[in-house]
Protein backbone atom coordinates (compact mmCIF):
# COMPACT_ATOMS: atom_id res chain seq x y z
CA UNK A 1 0.00 0.00 0.00
CA UNK A 2 1.33 3.59 -0.97
CA UNK A 3 1.75 6.38 1.57
CA UNK A 4 -1.50 8.22 2.80
CA UNK A 5 -2.34 11.34 0.94
CA UNK A 6 -4.86 14.14 1.63
CA UNK A 7 -8.41 14.46 0.01
CA UNK A 8 -6.90 17.54 -1.45
CA UNK A 9 -4.11 15.76 -3.12
CA UNK A 10 -6.48 13.66 -4.34
CA UNK A 11 -8.65 16.43 -6.25
CA UNK A 12 -5.22 17.67 -7.86
CA UNK A 13 -5.37 14.81 -9.78
CA UNK A 14 -7.57 15.31 -13.02
CA UNK A 15 -8.59 12.15 -14.42
CA UNK A 16 -10.82 12.29 -17.13
CA UNK A 17 -12.82 9.90 -19.80
CA UNK A 18 -11.13 10.13 -23.04
CA UNK A 19 -12.13 8.10 -26.53
CA UNK A 20 -9.33 6.18 -28.22
CA UNK A 21 -9.31 7.88 -31.97
CA UNK A 22 -6.40 6.14 -33.43
CA UNK A 23 -3.83 3.57 -32.50
CA UNK A 24 -0.41 3.36 -34.05
CA UNK A 25 2.39 1.02 -33.35
CA UNK A 26 5.50 2.25 -31.20
CA UNK A 27 8.60 -0.03 -32.28
CA UNK A 28 11.01 1.94 -30.77
CA UNK A 29 10.00 1.73 -27.19
CA UNK A 30 11.91 -0.46 -24.54
CA UNK A 31 8.71 -2.25 -23.61
CA UNK A 32 6.16 -3.19 -26.13
CA UNK A 33 4.04 -0.22 -26.62
CA UNK A 34 1.06 1.57 -28.47
CA UNK A 35 0.73 4.93 -29.33
CA UNK A 36 -2.69 6.46 -28.76
CA UNK A 37 -4.27 9.21 -29.66
CA UNK A 38 -7.65 9.79 -27.39
CA UNK A 39 -10.32 12.44 -27.73
CA UNK A 40 -10.87 13.78 -24.63
CA UNK A 41 -14.31 16.34 -25.71
CA UNK A 42 -14.26 19.91 -26.79
CA UNK A 43 -12.60 21.53 -23.52
CA UNK A 44 -9.29 19.36 -23.58
CA UNK A 45 -9.02 18.15 -27.39
CA UNK A 46 -6.97 15.31 -28.51
CA UNK A 47 -3.98 14.13 -26.27
CA UNK A 48 -1.20 11.20 -26.96
CA UNK A 49 -0.56 8.47 -25.06
CA UNK A 50 2.12 5.97 -24.74
CA UNK A 51 0.71 2.64 -23.34
CA UNK A 52 1.85 -0.69 -22.49
CA UNK A 53 -1.20 -2.21 -23.27
CA UNK A 54 -0.43 -4.64 -26.07
CA UNK A 55 -2.69 -7.23 -24.83
CA UNK A 56 -5.04 -5.69 -26.44
CA UNK A 57 -5.42 -5.53 -30.37
CA UNK A 58 -5.69 -2.07 -32.30
CA UNK A 59 -9.46 -2.98 -33.13
CA UNK A 60 -10.13 -3.53 -29.26
CA UNK A 61 -8.82 -0.08 -28.72
CA UNK A 62 -10.29 2.12 -31.04
CA UNK A 63 -13.64 3.37 -29.93
CA UNK A 64 -12.94 2.58 -26.73
CA UNK A 65 -13.69 4.97 -23.65
CA UNK A 66 -10.63 4.91 -20.86
CA UNK A 67 -9.58 6.89 -18.23
CA UNK A 68 -6.46 9.24 -18.21
CA UNK A 69 -4.70 11.79 -15.73
CA UNK A 70 -4.41 15.06 -18.15
CA UNK A 71 -3.10 17.17 -16.18
CA UNK A 72 0.82 15.49 -15.69
CA UNK A 73 3.42 16.90 -17.18
CA UNK A 74 4.37 15.67 -21.20
CA UNK A 75 7.31 12.76 -20.77
CA UNK A 76 9.49 12.15 -23.41
CA UNK A 77 9.49 8.16 -24.26
CA UNK A 78 12.09 7.71 -26.93
CA UNK A 79 10.73 9.70 -29.88
CA UNK A 80 7.48 10.10 -28.64
CA UNK A 81 5.87 12.32 -26.21
CA UNK A 82 3.24 11.38 -24.04
CA UNK A 83 1.09 14.28 -22.64
CA UNK A 84 -1.49 12.04 -20.53
CA UNK A 85 -1.18 9.03 -18.49
CA UNK A 86 -3.94 5.99 -19.50
CA UNK A 87 -4.68 4.10 -16.14
CA UNK A 88 -4.93 0.28 -15.93
CA UNK A 89 -4.34 -2.30 -13.32
CA UNK A 90 -1.80 -4.69 -13.52
CA UNK A 91 -1.36 -8.44 -13.04
CA UNK A 92 1.88 -9.89 -13.62
CA UNK A 93 2.58 -8.50 -17.26
CA UNK A 94 -0.97 -7.71 -18.00
CA UNK A 95 -2.62 -4.14 -17.72
CA UNK A 96 -5.91 -4.17 -17.83
CA UNK A 97 -7.50 -1.12 -18.79
CA UNK A 98 -10.11 0.77 -16.72
CA UNK A 99 -13.66 0.80 -18.03
CA UNK A 100 -15.86 4.06 -17.08
CA UNK A 101 -19.55 3.53 -17.49
CA UNK A 102 -20.81 3.03 -21.38
CA UNK A 103 -23.08 6.55 -21.43
CA UNK A 104 -19.51 8.21 -20.04
CA UNK A 105 -18.47 11.05 -22.48
CA UNK A 106 -15.12 12.40 -23.75
CA UNK A 107 -14.16 15.29 -20.74
CA UNK A 108 -16.18 14.02 -18.05
CA UNK A 109 -14.06 13.95 -15.09
CA UNK A 110 -13.69 11.40 -12.41
CA UNK A 111 -14.30 12.42 -8.92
Amino acid sequence: MSAEISFEQFLAVDIRVGRIAAVDAFPEARKPAWKLQIDFGEAIGSKRSSAQITNYTREDLIGRLVLAVVNFPPRQIGPFFSEVLTLGTYRDDLVLLIDPAPDAQPGDRLG
